[in-house]
């Protein structure tokens, strides 16, 4: 049994008439003949009752009719999904992000190429910097949204957002009626910050900037994630330095004042394989450099991508 067969015992059920149906299908009549016993054939029942007046259907052959109706729609589905996959409408992408990331820009801007382009699903999984880094190279996500640039030779990368180094402290500390903060004014302060496993890209940077102000933190409590390092700052565990992306969380408890020393900022940057030509990231790829090019628009899905 072949498609063919399938065609053209469609066409006859709806025409009821073999030389109607021979000539919508642009065959000679003898040859839908044969394509109808050879259908009967291998179905192994009879399809048609065939007089010299009449053609219908059996009961046989009206359940057969509405089966492989069923079954042509989904062939015609299937490629027209082909088609989307092909010209990058349709897919799958693998995201990863950091905590710096989740809370900037980048929901914003998913939001908008899921809007743009519904038919391409986006699965998000949370990845330090270093995890993601791997995980690029064993090609286990198609894009990684970390802190800084990824200097391998099969990378490309493009910086997505760039935010600025800020000091948490909870509300009842000294240092929250100073209006220009410093990193220097924090080298007696206890810190919470985010634990080695989770947080190395960031800490390296830290620890760099407490260099060059002659001291390095004194770290007294540490966690895994942003909530936990707000909460151990609310409960009076020491402070914290993040990133301004925080002023986008409503947090209470928490002061934010902006290290008025620390010129560096913290970029947080989009890097992919550069052999990573699928079709569906390929779309992103345009979106991404052709939406945030100006990194800091206000609403990048009033944009045509």
């Amino acid at each position: 049994m072949e498609f063919r067969h399938m065609r053209a015992f469609t066409v006859l059920a709806q025409e009821l008439h073999f030389g109607k149906a021979a000539t919508t299908l642009r065959i000679a009549q003898p040859a839908l003949t044969r394509l109808i016993r050879q259908l009967e054939d291998d179905v192994g029942v009879l399809l048609l009752e065939r007089t010299t007046r009449r053609v219908e259907l059996t009961d046989a052959g009206r359940t057969f009719l509405a089966e492989i109706q069923l079954a042509q729609a989904h062939i015609e589905q299937s490629v027209v999904r082909a088609r989307h996959v092909a010209s990058g409408m349709r897919g799958e992408l693998r995201v990863a992000y950091t905590d710096f990331a989740i809370n900037g820009r980048l929901p914003q801007f998913l939001n908008a190429f899921g809007s743009r382009f519904p038919d391409i699903r986006m699965n998000l999984v949370y990845m330090p910097t270093t995890v993601q880094q791997l995980a690029l190279l064993e090609q286990k996500i198609d894009i990684g949204f970390m802190i800084g640039d990824f200097g391998h030779e099969t990378m490309e990368s493009y910086q997505f957002d760039d935010d600025r180094y800020v000091a948490l402290m909870p509300n009842s500390h000294p240092l929250c009626a100073t209006e220009r903060l410093t990193l220097a004014d924090l080298a007696r302060e206890d810190f919470v910050l985010g634990n080695a496993e989770n947080w190395t890209a960031f800490r390296n940077r830290l620890f760099a900037l407490c260099r060059a102000r002659n001291f390095f933190p004194r770290i007294s409590q540490e966690a895994s994630s942003s909530e936990g390092i707000f909460g151990l700052v609310v409960a009076g565990a020491g402070i914290s330095v993040y990133s301004s992306c925080v002023t986008n969380l409503q947090r209470k408890g928490i002061t934010i004042r902006m290290l008025e020393d620390v010129g560096a900022t913290l970029p947080v940057t989009a890097v992919w394989e550069r052999r990573n030509r699928s079709p569906g990231f390929e779309t992103f790829r345009r979106f991404l450099m052709a939406v945030w090019g100006q990194r800091f628009m206000v609403d990048p899905s009033s944009a045509n991508g």
